[in-house]
């Protein structure tokens, strides 16, 4: 498998799940995961597993009305060194929202993300999500990317 080859079948999995997270389905969704993933979304929401993952998504999907996920772009980088192809990558995305209390907003992040492969088809095994903004459409809430904030957080290599 050439890293072009792996790029395009993971554009289709991040791309499923974004279609799955606006359509509400949580059959497709699942389906995007090995059975052992982690999903991270910070702020000591981690689980681990597809019933403790399906759980948290069942239960965060409950607080919206509706979602609109964009994938924006991203990255993959092919690891063929071992007995099953195994990738990371980065997804930025955008996600505009109606909560079921009626607020609206704006999540601007990425995904770091590992991938693996299980019956042949890749699987997210496992993502964490980085926010850079979350809040009002009209961006006056405070950015997560700034370059104190990116410290805060323990990113390498902010040098700006």
């Amino acid at each position: 498998m050439t890293e072009a080859e792996a790029f395009v079948e993971i554009q289709q999995l991040v791309s499923t799940y974004a279609d799955a997270v606006v359509h509400r389905n949580g059959g497709k969704w699942t389906q995007t995961w090995a059975p052992d993933a982690i999903w991270d979304l910070g702020g000591g929401r981690l689980v681990e597993g597809i019933e403790d993952i399906s759980k948290l998504w069942y239960g965060a999907m409950a607080g919206f009305e509706a979602t609109i996920q964009t994938v924006l772009n991203g990255n993959v980088s092919l690891d063929q060194s071992g007995d099953v192809p195994a990738a990371t990558g980065r997804w930025y995305i955008q996600e505009q929202y109606i909560r079921a209390d009626g607020t609206t907003g704006i999540l601007l992040a990425h995904y770091d993300d590992a991938y693996t492969q299980v019956d042949g088809n890749w699987r997210f095994s496992r993502r964490f999500l980085q926010p850079h903004y979350a809040g009002p459409h009209d961006l006056t809430a405070p950015f997560q990317c700034s370059a104190d904030k990116l410290r805060e957080r323990g990113v390498e290599g902010v040098d700006v």
